[in-house]
């Protein structure tokens, strides 16, 4: 059967029902490949995205999935119409104006884009960007996308299409994307334990000098004590050069603890403006976990109530054992390890405050009379339960590391708990 342009078809629908059996074809072209389209003689279309007639003029209803694969510098775009083939869009710069020529190129009556790319470095500025705008936006986990084994080629190319396809199929999962306030306070977060890391080095650097030197302490501990930092002042070398080392060493360690001290500073000021500011105070009624660990729970993990189970945040920091199991055989391993490490290294620190006996210090007593009664009793529930189960896993001859890794998944079930009990704030203060 011929395919024919619709303003060269006959006027006459008789002579186009006796030329064409019935049905004429129409020869349409959307900023791609060209698509032969089933019409009858009002214009509807019979097959693939469903059509209506609204004043003589028919309207399509169609869906596009759009794939970026979104880099420093380019950004790989790919599109899958519902019932069309998976094709290639082009490559176009990594910047917003590029990428809004490319929506307006794809713009047409009836169509709803639907664009989806990974998570990465380049932030959440595309989702921001493009929902602001009334489309559809979605940022999937890289970890989580569907992947085949036997597939060995990787292009910028393939990742389009591929997330282009999946996302037409369904099969790709949004992530929690904050808003800027929350991302913000996340940067705030972060750049106070890269402060810590960069201090922690230095301190080891300073540790490896001495010991090339034969330097020792005698103290009881080697630890950064006061008594420790008053022996490394006093120490006496026979060069000009190892004593120059010695004060950068010493300088260089100054300098960071003060980074740390600011920035700490700087969180503690922005925390009362914050809308989670209630859920940062609330945490902190549980034992092993104060200020510092409190606001990086919160601002690494966002809103707590998006988990409807308590299992669901576990799985999602990765504290939940890994399984491979077969038929009758079932074999589980170690936790899985896959969502925020931030949170899990926090969770774990917080985990080894459970091996004491439950009790509420003298030191934390005023603190916590402050913090809501739903709090308090499930941090003290928390207490209880965790530090019998502690002593308890001990007791079977449990290493004490994976004993934490037990308390620290138990922790985040009353974590949960607390952040379904204790809402923020209704807007962010100024």
């Amino acid at each position: 059967m011929t395919a024919v342009n619709p303003t060269a078809a006959s006027a006459d629908p008789a002579a186009e029902r006796a030329r064409f059996g019935g049905w004429h074809h129409v020869n349409r072209q959307d900023h791609g490949p060209t698509i032969l389209v089933i019409v009858d003689y009002a214009g509807v279309q019979l097959n693939g995205a469903q059509r209506h007639t609204r004043g003589g003029r028919s309207m399509e209803h169609r869906n596009t999935f759009v794939g970026l694969d979104v880099h420093k510098d380019t950004i790989d775009v790919s599109m899958a119409d519902d019932d069309g083939e998976v094709r290639h869009y082009g490559v176009i710069a990594s910047d917003l104006e590029p990428l809004d020529k490319v929506v307006r190129a794809l713009h047409a009556p009836g169509r709803r884009l639907h664009f989806v790319y990974e998570a990465g470095p380049c932030g959440f500025g595309i989702h921001r960007h493009l929902t602001s705008r009334g489309l559809e936006c979605i940022v999937v986990s890289p970890s989580m996308v569907p992947k085949r084994s036997g597939n060995r080629v990787k292009t910028d190319r393939r990742d389009s299409l591929t997330l282009a396809r999946l996302h037409r199929a369904g099969e790709l999962r949004a992530i929690y994307v904050p808003d800027t306030t929350d991302e913000a306070m996340r940067d705030l977060v972060r750049a106070r334990d890269d402060a810590v890391i960069v201090a922690t080095q230095a301190k080891f650097r300073l540790k490896a000098f001495l010991l090339r030197q034969g330097r020792r302490f005698s103290g009881r501990s080697d630890g950064w004590s006061g008594s420790y930092r008053r022996w490394v002042a006093g120490l006496q070398f026979s060069t000009v050069p190892q004593h120059v080392a010695l004060q950068e060493y010493q300088d260089t360690i100054t300098e960071t603890e003060q980074r740390v001290d600011r920035l700490t500073g700087q969180l503690r000021e922005l925390a009362g403006t914050w809308r989670w500011a209630p859920v940062v105070e609330a945490l902190q009624a549980l034992r092993g976990v104060a200020f510092v660990t409190a606001i990086g729970l919160v601002a690494e993990l966002g809103d707590l109530t998006r988990f409807q189970h308590p299992r669901q945040l576990m799985a999602f920091i990765g504290l939940v054992p890994s399984e491979y199991s077969s038929g009758p055989s079932v074999s589980r391993g170690a936790i899985t390890k896959t969502g925020n490490p931030h949170v899990r290294r926090l969770l774990a620190e917080a985990a080894w405050a459970y091996r004491s006996k439950p009790r509420v210090s003298r030191y934390r007593l005023p603190r916590h009379e402050q913090l809501p009664k739903v709090a308090r009793d499930i941090a003290w529930k928390a207490q209880l339960r965790l530090t019998a189960r502690f002593h308890r896993l001990v007791a079977r001859g449990k290493p004490k590391p994976k004993v934490a890794t037990a308390i620290a998944r138990e922790l985040t079930g009353f974590i949960w708990a607390i952040g379904q009990e204790v809402p923020p704030t209704s807007a962010t203060r100024s």
